[in-house]
Parts: structure tokens; C-alpha cells; sequence
């Protein structure tokens, strides 16, 4: 099962740089481990991370089979206007997983 948890302040001062966590619950299997039958256990990873805020990409990952498991990633956002950030993973087989957070800018 996959869960996501982000770390987004509510609020901001116009100008104010934030720091954002962004963390997905996956096995990352890289497809070079064995189980414990000698079978390889097959390759399933997220290939890539992309946040989006107020539509436009802020910051964005590519990733490989040496990530480890539950990849949690910090960043950090100057906070210009009130809006969205938008955060999606996408596997290697195209399935998608996104999460939205609010951010209020005086």
C-alpha cells in the first residue's frame, strides 16, 4: 500500500523561503535482490518526483534503483502567493500518485 505524508507550513510571509518534506511509502525493489527461494524479486520503483506550485515546477527528481525504500525528500520554496503546491510521484509503469497542500501568503 502506498501512503504519502508532506510537511507544508499553512502560512508564509510574502518573500519567506519554506522548507518542504515530501515522503512516499514504497519498496523501491531495485530487481537485484533475491527473496528467500533464490528468486530475484522483480524491479519496482518510482522513477520520478515533481512539485508544482501555483502550476509551475519548483523542484523534480529522477530516480534510479539505489534509492532507498519510503523516499523522503526536502526542499525548500519561496512562498510568493497563496495557492496550491502539487506533489507527484510516477512509477516505472506509469502509475501516478499525487497530493496537494495548501499555502496562505500574507
Amino acid at each position: 500500500m502506498t501512503s504519502i505524508r508532506l510537511a507544508v507550513p499553512e502560512t508564509a510571509i510574502a518573500g519567506e523561503i519554506i522548507e518542504v518534506k515530501a515522503l512516499i511509502r514504497h519498496p523501491m525493489e531495485s530487481g537485484h535482490r533475491r527473496g528467500s527461494r533464490g528468486e530475484v524479486i522483480e524491479r519496482d520503483i518510482i522513477t520520478r518526483f515533481e512539485c508544482l506550485y501555483l502550476g509551475e515546477q519548483v523542484f523534480a527528481a529522477d530516480f534510479h534503483p539505489g534509492i532507498a525504500a519510503n523516499p523522503l525528500l526536502t526542499f525548500y520554496v519561496r512562498a510568493s502567493r497563496s495557492g496550491d503546491l502539487e506533489f507527484t510521484w510516477t512509477d516505472q509503469h506509469g502509475a501516478i500518485w499525487s497530493e496537494a497542500s495548501s499555502l496562505t501568503v500574507s
